[in-house]
């Protein structure tokens, strides 16, 4: 099993139009061949928001897949991520929120991973390109907010969400720039964490990286203060993890 690129959600690169392997394999891929498999599949086109509320449902019991590459079967689901994702917005140190609009990061950090309720969680070791993650979270975020969502409300609900992700997909706002942030810094929170409950047994180093791609000197500096708690971590227990060894 390939254990060597980590986990981290990223606005599409220079490479993203690339077709892999995976990606040809896969092309017919669509919402509708993830809703054909389902035994209580979501009735669409109605004025009640109860069929959106079901789909939600798939995110609290799908795993967060980078973790159980390591053998970690029992760990975090999509939710569990974006609810700390959440409640992280709330605390951003006041250099910060005086020039951001949080409710709106709020829910940019709720809103960021729905599609994985249908796409799953994609990590860049399953061949599949940036720019075809990016189509199938995109054809399923047209399929939440108007085939489930476009009467509700008159639609607006579904418009707001949709218009959200959009504005974290493509990266260019501060509110995006600092939740795509806020993921990295709940990733690496998370590791930590992992290394700890299986007191060493686990080195997540390859996720270490993920921390040198924040952005915000705020959230850097948070950064810096888990990664120290890590290093103290791994001294008390006189192993050296990977990221220690001279490079």
């Amino acid at each position: 099993m390939i254990k060597n690129a980590a986990q981290t959600n990223e606005p599409p690169g220079p490479d993203t139009s690339i077709l892999t392997k995976g990606d040809v394999q896969a092309a017919d891929w669509t919402p509708e061949s993830v809703l054909s498999t389902m035994s209580h599949r979501p009735q669409e086109n109605t004025d009640s928001p109860l069929p959106f509320f079901h789909i939600l449902e798939r995110l609290k019991t799908t795993k967060r897949a980078g973790w159980q590459r390591f053998d970690i079967d029992n760990g975090e689901s999509i939710s569990d991520h974006m609810y700390r994702m959440s409640i992280l917005t709330m605390l951003a140190p006041p250099s910060l929120s005086s020039r951001l609009d949080i409710p709106r990061c709020t829910k940019m950090a709720l809103i960021h991973d729905m599609a994985e309720a249908l796409v799953g969680d994609i990590t860049p070791v399953d061949g599949i390109s940036k720019k075809e993650k990016s189509r199938r979270e995109a054809e399923t975020m047209d399929y939440i907010c108007k085939r489930l969502l476009g009467k509700v409300g008159g639609g607006l609900s579904g418009e707001e969400i949709r218009r959200i992700w959009q504005e974290y997909e493509d990266s260019e706002t501060l509110e995006a720039k600092f939740v795509h942030d806020i993921d990295k810094i709940e990733l690496i929170l998370q590791m930590v964490e992992y290394e700890r409950s299986n007191e060493g047994r686990v080195d997540l180093s390859e996720f270490t990286r993920v921390g040198t791609r924040i952005e915000l000197p705020e959230i850097k500096a948070w950064c810096d203060a888990t990664i120290q708690e890590r290093n103290q971590f791994w001294d008390s227990t006189g192993k050296v993890p990977r990221s220690h060894l001279k490079k």
